[in-house]
């Protein structure tokens, strides 16, 4: 198992290869389709970004609410598939990479090793696991997207798999 310790960046993500299991100590976004909907938006328009991605992660997660006494709820990963269609254009602009679960399309493959990011996979079916790792959750922006907002997490020994490499290495090719 590695451990791998924020501030993230390439040099630390090169060393990374495909099937690698990792713990993760340091701060992520969470987003979902909406959120990202609206980044794009934001991007398109030239106009500045409620949070700054660059060499950030963003984690695939809708968490659920806390409940009394804890961090958060259940935060597990979402299809990661229903965000290929915004993910390059956040590689481009300094997103490092990506958290969720399953397959991504070839253009976000093609994405990851043009601009040198990765892409992690963590358990799925797991979110109340998952939550035990978060030790302390912000809103970031979005507020009127419930679940959906952007939350940042801080987040210790966090579980992740390298899914794909900065080479576009995939453990669902390899699996193939």
């Amino acid at each position: 198992m590695i451990k791998l310790e924020a501030p993230l960046t390439k040099e630390k993500i090169k060393k990374l290869h495909c099937g690698q299991e990792v713990v993760y100590d340091g701060m992520l976004y969470t987003a979902r389709d909406q959120a990202h909907k609206r980044i794009i938006k934001l991007l398109k328009d030239n106009k500045k970004l409620p949070f700054d991605i660059e060499g950030k992660l963003i984690y695939y997660c809708g968490p659920n609410p806390a409940a009394p006494g804890k961090v958060i709820g259940a935060c597990g990963p979402t299809t990661s598939a229903r965000m290929d269609a915004f993910t390059p254009e956040l590689l481009k602009n300094g997103l490092l990479g990506t958290i969720g679960k399953g397959e991504r399309s070839q253009e976000v493959v093609q994405a990851i090793k043009r601009y040198a990011g990765i892409y992690f996979s963590t358990y799925a079916g797991c979110g109340a696991l998952l939550a035990q790792r978060v030790k302390k959750r912000e809103l970031v922006c979005f507020e009127d997207l419930g679940t959906e907002a952007v939350f940042s997490f801080e987040v210790k020994d966090f579980p992740l798999i390298v899914a794909i490499d900065c080479k576009g290495e995939s453990i669902y090719e390899q699996s193939r």
